[in-house]
């Protein structure tokens, strides 16, 4: 059985989706159809800390589905403009975990993870899906996976 680790960008995910099909993406139904390719070995889940109720709920239900959620709290900058994301956690995370791994599973349309499947396609010969909005996904990153898994109507509450 192939042996799969899941990574999201949740941020990416959430607005991609909403600004796509004004739509939130379904991750139980994720789970499910990625669960019928092999064994789901790590599930990580990068968002921002709240103390929304909603996002608290939603945070809850990822645990459930079977996600670890991480999260990094929101810095609010002086000027007004904010930060909070995720990428070098989700690298580090991933190059820990590319060695164990057959399939590499990466939720986010954002081009800097590029170098990262490259990289992971290199040295570990992880194959690498990649799931996306496709008018929202950086060419680079849809050119470096080995398969790019369009999200679409039917991966969507």
């Amino acid at each position: 059985m192939k042996k799969i680790g899941v990574f999201v960008d949740v941020q990416n995910i959430y607005y991609t989706t909403k600004q796509a099909f004004g739509r939130a993406f379904n991750y139980r139904e994720f789970w499910r159809r990625i669960g019928q390719k092999g064994e789901i070995v790590i599930a990580n889940a990068y968002a921002i800390e709240s103390h929304d109720d909603g996002q608290k709920r939603f945070q809850t239900a990822l645990r459930s589905i079977g996600f670890d959620v991480k999260l990094k709290p929101f810095i609010q900058r002086h000027d007004g403009s904010a930060k909070g994301d995720w990428d070098v956690g989700i690298t580090i995370d991933v190059l820990d975990a590319a060695k164990e791994l057959d399939i590499l599973v990466l939720l986010s349309g954002d081009g800097d993870f590029s170098l990262l499947l490259d990289k992971t396609s290199q040295d570990y010969q992880v194959t690498s899906h990649v799931y996306g909005v496709s008018s929202l996904t950086a060419r680079s990153l849809v050119r470096s996976c080995d398969v790019f898994c369009a999200i679409e109507e039917d991966i969507l509450q």
